[in-house]
């Protein structure tokens, strides 16, 4: 056991642990917002709910959560002194991560070929606010694991990686909520 500070045992940076916990906050923010509101609507939330892609978002799901061992598996390989399976272990965390914002794609163009915006119901409201911010913090994501494996260094690919199981934490969250929860 060490005598050091709390604040110096926390792995990785300081400032990417300010980053993540505020997007934290914020995202905890809008979905206790969601769920104060579903508790004064919930027939009309659960008929919103009811055309939305749960199985797309289920696969989204398991597609997130494998992209983040992905990510994992490459902060081992950069700790290794291992660059070239860091790399790829980063380009294909990131690839998981286009092939989610696909798919989320391929959901907005649905619901927007039937009718559905943030004035349909606010369910929806909700659902474009909450999943597009994520979405952004998908793409996000991908820029920042391609950063980091343009020159690794076992810091760089930790915070990163550290960002992107931010970003599977937030999915993790925001999937059963707003897909699955009656």
């Amino acid at each position: 056991m060490t005598d050091a500070p709390v604040i110096e045992r926390i792995p990785g940076d300081l400032m990417i642990w300010v980053l993540i916990v505020s997007e934290l906050a914020v995202f905890g923010a809008g979905l206790l917002v969601f769920l104060a509101i579903r508790l004064g609507d919930p027939t009309g939330f659960a008929a919103a709910q009811d055309q939305l892609h749960r199985v797309s978002a289920g696969i989204n799901t398991v597609v997130l959560v494998t992209s983040g061992w992905l990510a994992a598996r490459a902060v081992r390989s950069a700790e290794d002194g291992l660059r070239a399976p860091a790399r790829r272990w980063l380009g294909l965390a990131g690839a998981l991560g286009v092939v989610f914002l696909i798919l989320k794609g391929v959901e907005y163009g649905d619901a927007l070929d039937k009718g559905i915006g943030f004035e349909t119901h606010v369910f929806f409201s909700f659902y474009w606010m909450l999943t597009l911010f994520h979405a952004a913090h998908v793409l996000a994501g991908i820029i920042i694991l391609a950063l980091v494996a343009v020159h690794v260094r076992p810091d760089h690919v930790e915070a990163g990686a550290q960002f992107w199981h931010m970003v599977d934490l937030v999915w993790v969250v925001l999937f059963p909520i707003i897909y699955l929860l009656r």
